[in-house]
Parts: C-alpha cells; sequence; structure tokens
C-alpha cells in the first residue's frame, strides 16, 4: 500500500506523518529537525517558552534541517499572541494550534501566508475553521495525550468531519503503529499527528527517566486528571497524579500568569518541567490512551522508516 498525500498550503512532505507538539521543552528544535529531516513535519511546542527562546529554537531546526518545520501553540497561554508573531517573524512553515479556539490567528497567518493548522474535535468547529481559511485540521480524539476537548474517540469524530469539510484532516489520539496508522487512513485521514511514540525518540529533550518511565507504562497506569487550563488531562499515574486526585495539591505561591485563565489547582507549567527534567514524583507525565505498545526508544527517522517499511508492505 502506499501512502496517501498530504499537502497543507503549498508544503508537501514526503510523508503524511506530523510529529505533535509536546510542551513543555519535549518538542525542541532536535526533535523537530530529526523528523523533518526524514520526510514528516517536525513541531516545536512553543507554549511555556518565551519569545527569544522560541526565536533560537526556531533558527536551530533551521539550522539543523531543510524539512518542514512548524510550531504547535496553544491559545490558553498568555504569551500567545507574541510568540505566534515571533514565529511569523522567524518565516516558520506552518502553525498549529490548540487548547481553545482564535479566530484573530487565520488573518495574522493570511497576513503572513503561513497555512495555519487547527486543532478540532467536532465537526462543527472543523467548518468553522475551514471557513475562517485554515489550511487544514486535526482531529483529535479522546485517545490523545494531553489536554482532551472531546469525549469521542477518534474512530467517531473523523468521518463526521470528513464529511462537512474539504481541506485536508490530519488524525491525533493514540496513533502509535502502523496499524493506528493504517486504520486512521481507511477512516479517510490525509496524514496523521503522532505525540508519545515521538516523546519517547532519542531526540526527544526529555529526561532519560522519563523516557524510561514511557517503556515502563500498561494500559492501567494511564489516569485522567484535573487541568489548571480547564480541560481534563490524560497522564500516567504516579505520585503526583495522585495527589491533583486526591485534592492534595498545594496551588502554586508564586504565580507567572502563565495561562489566560487558570483554575490553580495546581502550577501545570511547574509539573510539565518537572516531568521533562526527570522528576517523576513531582512532575505531570502526560501520555496517550496506548503508550503500552512503545517498546523502545528509537531516533525519530527510525519511527518514521519503520512505519513508513511497514505499511507498504500491507
Amino acid at each position: 500500500m502506499q501512502l496517501p498525500k498530504l499537502k497543507i498550503g503549498g508544503l508537501l512532505p514526503k510523508y503524511p506523518i506530523v510529529q505533535g507538539g509536546m510542551a513543555v521543552r519535549l518538542s525542541t528544535n532536535n526533535l523537530a529537525a530529526a523528523v523533518a529531516n526524514a520526510g514528516g513535519i517536525g513541531l516545536i511546542a512553543a507554549s511555556g517558552m518565551g519569545t527569544e527562546e522560541l526565536r533560537q529554537e526556531i533558527r536551530l531546526a533551521r539550522q539543523k534541517s531543510r524539512g518542514i518545520i512548524g510550531i504547535n501553540i496553544m491559545f490558553a497561554v498568555s504569551r500567545f499572541k507574541e510568540l505566534v508573531f515571533t514565529a511569523l517573524e522567524e518565516k516558520i512553515d506552518l502553525i498549529v494550534q490548540g487548547a481553545g479556539f482564535s479566530r484573530e490567528i487565520f488573518r495574522w497567518c493570511e497576513e503572513a501566508k503561513t497555512p495555519f493548522v487547527s486543532i478540532v474535535a467536532s465537526p462543527k468547529l472543523a467548518k468553522i475553521a475551514q471557513n475562517l481559511g485554515a489550511s487544514a485540521v486535526v482531529a483529535e480524539g479522546r485517545e490523545a495525550g494531553g489536554h482532551l476537548a472531546t469525549e469521542y474517540s477518534l474512530r467517531e469524530i473523523l468521518p463526521k468531519i470528513k464529511e462537512v469539510i474539504s481541506i485536508p484532516v490530519i488524525a491525533a489520539g493514540g496513533i502509535i503503529d502502523v496499524y493506528d496508522m493504517r486504520q486512521a487512513f481507511e477512516l479517510g485521514a490525509d496524514g496523521v499527528q503522532m505525540g508519545i511514540r515521538f516523546a519517547a525518540s532519542e531526540e526527544a529533550n526529555g529526561a532519560p527517566a522519563l523516557k524510561d518511565y514511557y517503556l515502563k507504562a500498561k494500559k492501567e497506569d494511564i489516569v485522567l486528571v484535573p487541568s489548571p487550563v480547564g480541560l481534563p488531562g490524560r497522564a500516567l499515574k504516579n505520585e503526583f497524579t495522585e495527589k491533583i486526585l486526591a485534592g492534595k495539591v498545594k496551588p502554586p505561591l508564586a504565580c507567572e500568569s502563565c495561562l489566560k485563565k487558570c483554575k490553580r489547582n495546581f502550577c501545570i507549567m511547574q509539573a510539565l518541567n518537572n516531568a521533562q527534567q526527570g522528576d517523576l514524583k513531582e512532575g505531570l507525565i502526560f501520555a496517550g490512551e496506548y503508550i503500552e505498545k512503545i517498546t523502545e526508544i528509537l531516533p525519530a527517522g527510525k519511527i518514521i522508516e519503520g512505519l513508513v517499511m511497514q505499511y507498504q508492505k500491507i
């Protein structure tokens, strides 16, 4: 079987594989460049970064790759506009945005002639995104790691989204191996976005202890926790998630106002930073529903190469 072609605006990657933008600082220049070099679309996770840090990350990724480099950003972050404009100033190839819905970003990207991809979880939002000028949408089901915007599975929402729009649809949520990828394409997806599989890669910017935690995780280790963002979050069970669910996490004493709206039940940026740096007792470890399928840490290029070869043999 041959992989479908994914065209986003004027961008045509060799393979229809998008690397998820995983914050905080899991998806940085090394990972994005490695995925782009392998023929996919590499994303830098802008959420949680400052503007100059993001600028440097984009420039480093550009030095390491001639492939397609984009950013992923949450609408919920308070520096949203500044980070988007920094990426546009650096001539980023595309912007992917979720965790809320911004109408302004469509105009910003149109003026900059930069393809914009909206992460959606319903046909209604997908249609709005297309009407406002999105070049593609990411249809994200409940199987995804991190913040969840729907209770419905990818299998349920993807065909419904395909029915109402004509722009490309990228499937996301629970896509780990070639069989997940094949199912997404059979449902009508034009491409796939893979997060946790690339978080468990050599180039991902997580501590070795974090990657080892991914490998040991089982299906029964998955939990949903209430996030300060205002959405449920899928994570791996540890001491920190147990304290969240028991209501025993103390609100932050100091706040940098990193989110536009925050429930302040705990500091999510600190919790995600802890996980990224290897503090697995006090860290929030986001992960997709089928993490038990990951059995080894591989270079990002090897992950893509393996998926392509296996798919072609089906």
